[in-house]
This record gives structure tokens, sequence and C-alpha cells, in this order.
């Protein structure tokens, strides 16, 4: 009899080990996996702004609004506290460009003025996919950590909580309707 009490005790102290251990290296994977989203929106990010210089600096747009979008881009690349909202007002010059009555009749024919616009239109869309995918993973991992085995045996260690990347990304006006306003990028 007490040597099945000794199995039963030992067999469940080898399936807590094992799911301690699995649960462990969950929560890694998921730390991993923030990390790798979290470099793909800073890539997302600095694109965006690389192309919104470029269209600044490209001759397309009228001096005051090459300016204006310089400088929210140029702000958007260099910030490091209150990124979010430099980020914010990218998107918000960029919408106070491409929302200029007739702006895409404007810029038509000049040189590279299409290529930008669409290359523009990309960058925006993947800031939005990105921003998606680690806000994504930092709900996942915020779950994952707050599991009372996790909790218990501080598995998540020293690592910081992860926090939502929170900005204003979608380029269609605040309050529009209809098809344009469920897409994220510009529209034409």
């Amino acid at each position: 009899m007490t040597a099945i009490i000794v199995i039963l005790v030992v067999a469940a102290i080898v399936l807590f080990g094992v799911y301690v251990s699995w649960r462990a290296g969950r929560l890694d994977r998921l730390h991993a996996r923030l990390e790798a989203a979290r470099f793909a929106l800073d890539a997302a990010l600095v694109r965006r702004s690389s192309v919104a210089l470029e269209l600044a600096s490209s001759g397309v747009l009228d001096p005051a609004t090459s300016v204006l979008l310089a400088e929210a881009a140029h702000d958007a690349r260099s910030a490091s506290s209150g990124r979010e909202m430099a980020e914010s007002d990218l998107t918000r010059a960029l919408r106070a460009v491409f929302g200029q009555p007739d702006f895409r009749a404007l810029v038509a024919g000049r040189l590279g003025a299409e290529e930008l616009l669409g290359e523009l239109e990309s960058a925006a869309h993947q800031v939005f996919l990105a921003r998606k995918f680690y806000n994504d993973a930092v709900a996942a991992t915020q779950d994952a950590r707050r599991r009372r085995i996790v909790l218990l045996l501080r598995l998540a260690g020293t690592a910081p909580s992860p926090e939502f990347f929170e900005i204003d990304d979608s380029l269609v006006p605040a309050g529009e309707t209809g098809p344009a306003a469920d897409i994220p990028h510009l529209t034409g």
C-alpha cells in the first residue's frame, strides 16, 4: 500500500515538473515571438517614415505640404519616448496630405508620384499589420503571465510586462463610412 502511495506521489511530482517545464517553455516562446513582432513593427514604422520623407523631398508635393510631412516623418523617426504620439502625428500628417481635394489629380503625371504613393500605401498597410501582430503577441504574453502557476513560481523572471503599442494608423479619416473606412491604407 505504501509503495503505491510513493509511486503516485512520484508520478504527481513528475507530472507537475513536466507541466511547469512546458509552461516555462511556452512563456519563453511567447517572449521570443513578442520580440520578433516588435522588431517587425519597428521596421515597418521606419519604412513608413522613410517613404514619407522620400515623398516630402521628391518635389511631388507643394512646399508647405512637403515641410509638414517631412517634420512629422522626422519626428516619428527620432522619437524615443513618446513614439506612439509621434507616429500618430505622422499618420495625421499623411491623412492631411492625402485628404486634400483632388490630391491624386494634382500629383498625377508628376515623375515618380505613382510609385511613391503606391509604396507609401504599402508601408502604411504594413504598419497596420505589424501593429496588429505585435498587439496580439502582447495580449497572449500578458495572458500567459497572469496564470497562477507563472505568478506563484515567478516563471516570467524579471522580464518587464509587455505594453500594447497604440497609435492612430488609419489613413482613412475618422468617421468616414463606406468601404474605404474598412481598410487602414490609402484609397484612391
